[in-house]
């Protein structure tokens, strides 16, 4: 308890506290030796304490309704002149039960809301453990959220604390291990009181844990993690712009590593961590790259290759795959992550245009001729397959949008959609529709991604001016 909270209890006429049926409050016992004879004390006893319930509301309703009978017993105090001091655990703002005293009491009386430690301090404290250091990110997660939110929500943070045990303990426990963290994660059980108990949440029994419990994904600069027996490559996708495109999957993957490994570019969309090495190199040496990261992943490193959009897609996952299969890298694990590709970053900027059968082509004319990308493009447009052409220009490959755009001239209405989509979700995107007639070859350069509608694409201006278009799912 703080000094101020010392005081104010000293000064009340009448001390109130939340319980369950059983009568007992942990914020009266830590409150005991502050309470006199002639307190008054209010016993705000909830009614149920799990989701069963008769009420015609529910559970919620139930609760509704022992709130506002609270409310009204402590107003009778307040009314009578009376100054009422309301316990709480932890902090009153913190998960706390006062909370709903507060939205119905604070605007018709005088209010003070004395800070308290919570939960989460107090269980660093006692593991003797920091939980975050310099930029990492600590995230608070009620252990009551549905277990893949729980696995999610682990996977994509540095540190965490799991609220609310007890009963979701299990759920918990799964979440842990689905986004990796089950080795990290320590267990706290009524921290700094008596029955106290911590120890590695791995080796806990789930029948054991009360609700007034934590789990504890601590710091991993204060807590290394240990070095593995094998080392692996994971592949993985930054999305079109970084941190916003990143999947929790792939945050999780990029703080594992030991090392990440890609093109320059795409590697500076990563966050610095502290411990990690990182190895930028020239958009165009893909091979030597994926030979670089299983090299380091044989000697028993954690690499992540980092790569743009969807690592599968015109990306960093092929050369990884193409090189992993040669005979000196077969025992190397390997996984490749999905990510956000820039055809449906830039699709969902302009409405729904891949909303039916679509066709994807690289115009890059570097890995495979021309005459190639020509007759897929003839043949996907004579399929009247919706295109979304990737790489479709650069300051030393001009004439591949032109040369395009005049064979699809060819095949499909001149008032055909075009969506010029540049720098989707960058400092400098741009997301206009055009008609095929109207594509201008010098406004697309390497940073631009085009999606040529089919016969079915529409175009619509709304009425804040902006331009939407989409494919309907019905055909013909």
């Amino acid at each position: 308890m703080t000094l101020r909270a010392a005081q104010i209890i000293a000064e009340a006429d009448v001390i109130a506290y939340h319980c369950a049926r059983h009568g007992r409050s942990i914020a009266r016992s830590i409150a005991a030796p502050h309470l006199r004879p002639d307190h008054i004390e209010e016993r705000l006893m909830y009614p149920i304490t799990v989701e069963t319930t008769d009420h015609p509301g529910g559970y919620r309703g139930a609760l509704d309704d022992f709130y506002e009978q609270a409310a009204a017993r402590l107003a009778a105090h307040l009314d009578a002149g009376r100054t009422v001091a309301v316990l709480a655990e932890g902090d009153p703002f913190f998960y706390g039960s006062y909370q709903h005293m507060h939205k119905r009491l604070a605007h018709r009386y005088p209010t003070e809301v004395i800070p308290g430690v919570t939960s989460i301090s107090a269980a660093a404290a006692r593991l003797g453990t920091p939980l975050c250091e310099a930029e990492e990110v600590l995230t608070v997660i009620p252990g009551t959220l549905p277990e893949e939110e729980l696995a999610a929500r682990l996977a994509a943070t540095d540190s965490a604390v799991v609220m609310k045990l007890g009963r979701t303990f299990p759920a918990v426990r799964r979440a842990m291990e689905t986004s990796g963290r089950l080795d990290e994660a320590r267990y706290v059980e009524r921290a700094t009181m008596s029955g106290e108990r911590t120890g590695d949440l791995a080796g806990i029994d789930p029948e054991s844990v009360p609700y007034f419990s934590v789990a504890v994904v601590p710091s991993r600069i204060a807590n290394p993690r240990p070095v593995p027996d094998t080392g692996e490559v994971v592949v993985v996708g930054t999305g079109p712009a970084g941190p916003l495109w990143l999947t929790p999957e792939t945050r999780r993957a990029l703080a594992d590593a030991d090392e990440l490994v890609g093109y320059t570019t795409y590697l500076d969309r990563v966050p610095v961590r502290p411990g990690q090495i990182r190895h930028g190199s020239d958009n165009k040496v893909e091979s030597e790259r994926a030979e670089f990261a299983l090299d380091l992943a044989r000697r028993g490193r954690r690499v992540a290759v980092v790569s743009g959009g969807d690592p599968g897609v015109f990306a960093m996952a092929t050369a990884v795959l193409e090189v992993a299969s040669q005979e000196e890298y077969q025992g190397v694990p390997v996984r490749v992550l999905p990510g956000v590709t820039a055809a449906n970053a830039a699709a969902a900027k302009a409405g729904a245009p891949l909303g039916h059968d679509y066709a994807v082509v690289s115009l890059s004319d570097r890995l495979k001729p021309w005459d190639v990308i020509a007759e897929r493009l003839r043949a996907a447009a004579s399929a009247d397959l919706v295109l979304a052409l990737y790489n479709p220009g650069s300051k030393s490959r001009t004439h591949q949008v032109a040369a395009a755009r005049d064979l699809l001239l060819g095949i499909r209405s001149p008032e055909t959609p075009v969506v010029v989509a540049r720098d989707v979700g960058g400092p400098e995107e741009s997301v206009r529709v055009v008609t095929l007639k109207t594509l201008e070859p010098s406004e697309v350069d390497m940073r631009t991604l085009l999606l040529i509608g089919s016969s079915q694409t529409r175009a619509v201006e709304r009425g804040d001016g902006r331009t939407i278009t989409w494919t309907p799912r019905r055909y013909g």
